[in-house]
């Protein structure tokens, strides 16, 4: 079985990995985005995938454009039986998705129809969800629209993060796309697959600098999903008594406070808690990043930034 890889973020990286395990497959090339500039120095950076690929000593394209007929002519002379393709970045064309016989087979983490779009493992933990889980399917020419061909669900656990809950899903995908491309090979073709119910489908947007703006009129368990929703990028932000932050950890307390208001608690042993009014309960602030700074506790930004009880958070500094 001869695997063209397309792939970029790191999500996709246990995925190559094992799949170059696979000693009776070959993975003929890696498809991936172009280095892009990163971090205060704006230095060109290759992928995670690339890297990855690198290790393996496995031959790599990054094409700016996928849909150009010189790629598509490149992709056509390696002759693959199958495209995998893994949180790769851009949209195939039919050219490509007709190339392979054994069609190009994507891995998506969520439970489709439910979270089509490109942040489905975050808008999972924004909006509350209990349950997620990964689906491979068949790419078609829609966004996340193909054809299923196999589902694993997973409990969301009480305080799991946008990054723990990525991780868990990059490591439990490889193990369900290798039963799908077996089936590739017993049947001869596309494995058996079905349509989705696009009745029951949702939506999961990428995600934009102000999707973690934290409104303290939410109540403290929609707060404190948006928090752990958008660890990593954009964060959760807010302003606590006029000082820009991001919140990092937390915990939902019982006590009623005013919407934004803010309370300094100090326990019988002498230790501080700062906690922030809701909607409905308050949040107790474990973990905070003030602008320019590095993560810190809540004691140490009391002290260092003279936080007081009867001082507020906003949205904004006003």
């Amino acid at each position: 079985m001869k695997i063209l890889f397309m792939g970029t973020s790191d999500f996709a990286v246990p995925t190559l990995e094992k799949l170059v395990d696979q000693k009776e497959w070959e993975v003929i090339a890696v498809v991936t985005q172009p280095d892009r500039p990163s971090g205060r120095g704006r230095k060109l950076t290759p992928s995670p995938v690339k890297l990855a690929a690198e290790k393996y000593q496995l031959p790599t394209l990054q094409p700016e454009k996928v849909r150009k007929q010189t790629v598509i002519q490149h992709l056509t002379d390696l002759a693959p039986d199958v495209i995998v393709v893994v949180a790769y970045g851009q949209i195939l064309t039919k050219k490509i998705l007709e190339l392979p016989p054994s069609g190009c087979l994507n891995i998506h983490p969520s439970l489709l129809p439910k979270y089509r779009g490109a942040a489905p493992i975050q808008w999972a933990l924004i909006n509350g969800e209990s349950e997620t889980g990964v689906t491979i399917m068949l790419l078609d020419e829609g966004e996340d629209t193909g054809d299923i061909i196999s589902q694993k669900a997973v409990g969301i656990l009480a305080d799991e993060t946008s990054i723990t809950l990525h991780n868990r899903l990059a490591n439990l995908a490889p193990g369900l796309l290798i039963k799908a491309i077996k089936q590739c090979e017993t049947e001869g073709g596309k494995p058996f697959h079905y349509p989705q119910d696009s009745s029951k489908s949702s939506q999961a947007p990428k995600l934009t600098k102000s999707t973690g703006i934290i409104d303290w009129n939410d109540n403290a368990e929609q707060i404190y999903n948006l928090i752990r929703g958008t660890l990593g990028w954009p964060g959760a932000k807010t302003y606590l008594a006029g000082f820009q932050v991001k919140i990092i950890d937390c915990t939902v307390v019982g006590l009623q406070l005013i919407s934004g208001q803010i309370k300094v608690i100090r326990d019988p042993n002498g230790g501080l808690s700062l906690v922030v009014g809701t909607s409905l309960g308050s949040l107790k602030l474990n973990t905070i990043q003030p602008a320019t700074k590095g993560p810190m506790s809540a004691v140490d930004f009391i002290n260092g930034y003279g936080i007081k009880s009867g001082d507020y958070a906003h949205i904004n500094d006003g």
